[in-house]
């Protein structure tokens, strides 16, 4: 976040929430809901919402985003509201955040601004501080234009403050590349570590079981109640940043390692997917996924399609993995809304576990799903004819593969470890492909 910082010493700022809603957008959800999900982050940062707003835009105004007669409107809110900040829950360029607040004499966070303070709040590990610096340092070099008031003004000097001639911003941009330089070698530092660390976990036995999911979806909940952990859980966005794992033991005693994860949200910015790729390997190299969402939510469907779109961006293909929908928060549901999720969960590909992480409702039943994904049968070859891309699909959803083979006429060969119930599954939907290996 540019300029003066929202400090936990401050006193309570007032502000404003803007959801600019465009004409065409295409979303899965509401903008009343969008908008309450922005005031939500604002809470996230003690910040005192005055009053909220949907604002129709038709056109994105190159210079301030909204359109002149609105950017008069809401300046005269401001000051009826006595507002200090302003949220516009929309990414902003550094021109345009500079002329918002000029015109509103407020200080102007964007969407990305917000949530890159929040992560840098919340960060404990020191992993988790050098990726939130980093995405913001990112952030913040292209914003030096509105950062600093004497940019005109040049200066000679020595060493790192910069030889004849050189303007200040040059030099707080070389400055701020030198840092992210020296964060990305501390990272890569932090990644070789965590992938020997990972290494000598899959020389043990344990497999791995990653949680996944919107943020607030109730994950270090259900992490805590299957654990016994003492993870830090709040009704509260992006309550967990740093990966947490622990040790969890399934009904037939097999020991499992269930990471606990940062949760998305809808439009997260570029910056932190990029700073937090390290941490989440945990979720491309685990056995088995489990996609918690808050199934009490209007907009649970929309958050899950967010979550697949950010997981993708990672290179995490949800279509190919063993991955466990998890349907939390069913003691928010009224008894007829949980009779239809109940329904739901049951035609759901795969059927959906409906839990209470508070209640522990369902918790049995997810133990017996991984321990059924977990606990597999010797390896079997299956060949797979050029055109079956669903039995190719349907093993790597269901199995593990440990080998894959390209065929001169278009076929794959596969080295696949399942599950008893997944080979009984495999020999009904696709008779005869299989062979002991």
């Amino acid at each position: 976040m540019t300029g003066r910082s929202v400090s936990r010493e401050a006193p309570v700022q007032g502000t404003l929430v803007l959801h600019p809603e465009r004409e065409g957008r295409q979303s899965g959800r509401s903008p009343s809901a969008r908008l309450e999900e922005a005031e939500g982050l604002a809470r996230a940062l003690d910040l005192e919402i005055r009053q909220g707003l949907i604002v129709n835009l038709r056109r994105r105004t190159p210079a301030t985003l909204f359109g002149s007669g609105k950017v008069e409107e809401i300046a005269a809110l401001c000051e009826a509201t006595e507002a200090d900040v302003v949220v516009v829950d929309d990414s902003l360029t550094p021109v345009q955040q500079r002329n918002l607040e000029k015109a509103w004499k407020v200080k102007v966070i964007d969407r990305t601004g917000l949530i890159l303070e929040i992560f840098a709040r919340r960060a404990r590990t020191r992993e988790g501080r050098l990726q939130v610096e980093l995405a913001r340092l990112s952030y913040e070099r292209s914003r030096l234009v509105r950062t600093w008031t004497h940019l005109e003004r040049q200066r000679g000097g020595f060493g790192v403050m910069g030889g004849p001639g050189e303007t200040q911003i040059e030099t707080d941009r070389r400055l701020i590349a030198d840092r992210i330089g020296r964060l990305k070698r501390e990272l890569e530092e932090v990644r070789r570590t965590r992938t020997l660390q990972r290494a000598a976990r899959q020389r043990a036995p344990a497999p791995s079981v990653a949680l996944v999911g919107y943020t607030n979806a109730g994950k270090s909940t259900l992490f805590n109640h299957l654990t016994a952990a003492g993870v830090e859980a709040k009704d509260m966005l992006f309550a967990t940043l740093d990966p947490t794992l622990r040790t969890l033991r399934l009904p037939g005693g097999r020991p499992v390692v269930l990471s606990d994860t940062v949760g998305f949200i809808s439009d997260l910015p570029h910056e932190l997917v990029e700073a937090f790729r390290a941490t989440l390997e945990e979720v491309k190299e685990a056995d088995v996924i489990l996609h918690v969402r808050d199934i009490a939510s209007p907009d649970s469907d929309a958050e899950a399609a967010d979550v697949r779109e950010v997981l993708g961006r990672l290179g995490v293909e949800m279509e190919a993995r063993r991955v466990i929908e998890v349907w939390n928060k069913a003691d928010r549901l009224d008894a007829e809304a949980r009779e239809i999720r109940c329904s739901d969960a049951l035609l759901a590909r795969p059927p959906a576990i409906l839990t209470s992480a508070i209640s522990g409702e369902g918790c049995e039943a997810l133990l017996a799903r991984i321990s059924s994904l977990i606990d597999e049968a010797a390896p079997i070859e299956v060949r797979a004819e050029a055109g079956q891309g669903d039995l190719i699909a349907w093993l790597y959803r269901h199995g593990r593969v440990l080998e894959r083979h390209e065929e001169e006429d278009g076929a794959v060969s596969l080295t696949v470890s399942l599950s008893d119930q997944a080979q009984g599954q495999l020999e009904r939907l696709f008779p005869g492909v299989a062979i002991p290996a």
